[in-house]
C-alpha cells in the first residue's frame, strides 16, 4: 500500500509555493515568479506520470495521451475527471475543469502591495484579483507540461480563469505533424 497525504496538506503546500514565491522571493518581479513556480510544475509532473506510466505499453498517438492525461492522470491529481475536453483537430487542446479543486481554496490577502488606498482600507482591483488568482494556475501547467515532455509530446499550457473557480486549460502542440489532418466540409 502506497503512502499518501491528506489533500488538505497538499493544497496548504501549493499554496504557500504561489505566496512565497510571489511576495517573499520574487516580489518585485512576478514573471520570474511564474517561472519558477511553472518550472516546479513541470518537474512534477514528468515525475509523476513516470509512476503512472510505469507499468503501461507507450502511447501509440497524442489523442491517447491526451485522454490518459484527462482521465487517469487528473483523477490521481484531483480525484475526478477532467469535466470537457475539446480539439480543433490542429494540435490545440483545451481541458476544462468546472470545480478546480485548487481555485476553490484560494483566498486573495487584500495587505498585499499593489493594491489602490481608499479611505485605509485596501481595495482589491478586479486585474489585481485575477493576476493574484492567475499566479496558482502556473503550477498545474507546469505539470501537464511536464507530465507530456516525458510522454515525449512537446507542448505549451496555458490557462483561463474567465469564470471561477472553473479553469481551461489550453494545450498547444504548435505545428506537429503527427495529428490527423483537419477534416475540411465539402
Amino acid at each position: 500500500m502506497g503512502r499518501e497525504v491528506a489533500e488538505s496538506c497538499i493544497d496548504g503546500v501549493i499554496i504557500e509555493m504561489v505566496s512565497a514565491y510571489c511576495n517573499r522571493f520574487y516580489g518585485s518581479k512576478p514573471e520570474l515568479a511564474a517561472r519558477r513556480i511553472e518550472a516546479i510544475g513541470y518537474q512534477v509532473g514528468h515525475q509523476l506520470i513516470e509512476r503512472y506510466t510505469m507499468e503501461r505499453p507507450r502511447f501509440s498517438d497524442h489523442l491517447e495521451a491526451i485522454k490518459f492525461i484527462c482521465k487517469d492522470f487528473w483523477s490521481e491529481l484531483f480525484k475526478k475527471h477532467i469535466d470537457n475536453l475539446k480539439t480543433n483537430h490542429r494540435g490545440t487542446f483545451v481541458l476544462q475543469d468546472n470545480k478546480f479543486r485548487w481555485l476553490t481554496r484560494v483566498s486573495i490577502d487584500p495587505s498585499s502591495e499593489n493594491l489602490e488606498a481608499s479611505q485605509d482600507s485596501p481595495v482589491l482591483t478586479p486585474e489585481h484579483k485575477v493576476e493574484v488568482t492567475s499566479m496558482h494556475l502556473y503550477f498545474p501547467c507546469g505539470i501537464i507540461r511536464g507530465a507530456l515532455s516525458n510522454l515525449g509530446i512537446p507542448c505549451a499550457v496555458s490557462a483561463d480563469i474567465s469564470n471561477l473557480p472553473a479553469c481551461k486549460l489550453h494545450l498547444d502542440f504548435g505545428d506537429n505533424k503527427n495529428f490527423p489532418p483537419r477534416m475540411l466540409p465539402e
